[in-house]
């Protein structure tokens, strides 16, 4: 079985970049009132997968994100590749107070699901799941390096992705 095919692959890739698109809602000068507002732009970064058995892979990464007049809702478009993996990402996600919440979809398996979770003091810890598939998700934010980590049962066991502004 080709691993970087499969779609649990897939799915912790696309959780991955959930997680992308919700890092920088941890913005330390906005986290209570409006966790999106100045994000808009082209971001990029790069990461890795890590494998059952011990093994990683790098992963590249572009976004586009779009904030709404409120500074409470943030649209996504994520592109990421590895050296035998790619995949195109949306998400819609909304902040209320400390919890945010949204959904997702990756265009080329027809993928979708939801994610749900809390953030303040500069972190975000996020529940993700599709049919099949759940991850959880921790995102740091320290300064202008956002990172986000996680973690997940079976074949893929953890990715992690730093991305700036460009």
């Amino acid at each position: 079985m080709n691993l970087f095919g499969s779609r649990l692959f897939g799915q912790t890739i696309m959780a991955a970049a959930v997680g992308a698109a919700l890092m920088f809602s941890t913005s330390a000068s906005h986290a209570q009132s409006r966790p999106f507002a100045g994000l808009d732009g082209a971001w990029s970064g790069a990461g890795t997968v890590s494998l059952s058995d011990g093994s990683t892979e790098r992963i590249r990464c572009r976004a586009d994100y779009k904030v709404d007049g409120t500074g409470q809702g943030l649209k996504q478009n994520l592109r990421c590749a590895s050296d035998s993996y790619k995949f195109d990402l949306t998400s819609d996600v909304t902040s209320q107070g400390d919890h945010v919440s949204g959904n997702w979809s990756e265009t080329t398996r027809n993928v979708f699901g939801s994610l749900q979770g809390t953030a303040g003091g500069g972190r975000i810890d996020v529940f993700v799941e599709a049919v099949g598939f759940s991850a959880n998700l921790t995102l740091r934010t320290s300064g202008n390096k956002q990172t986000v980590q996680i973690s997940s049962k079976g074949d893929i066991r953890g990715v992690t992705i730093t991305m700036v502004k460009t």
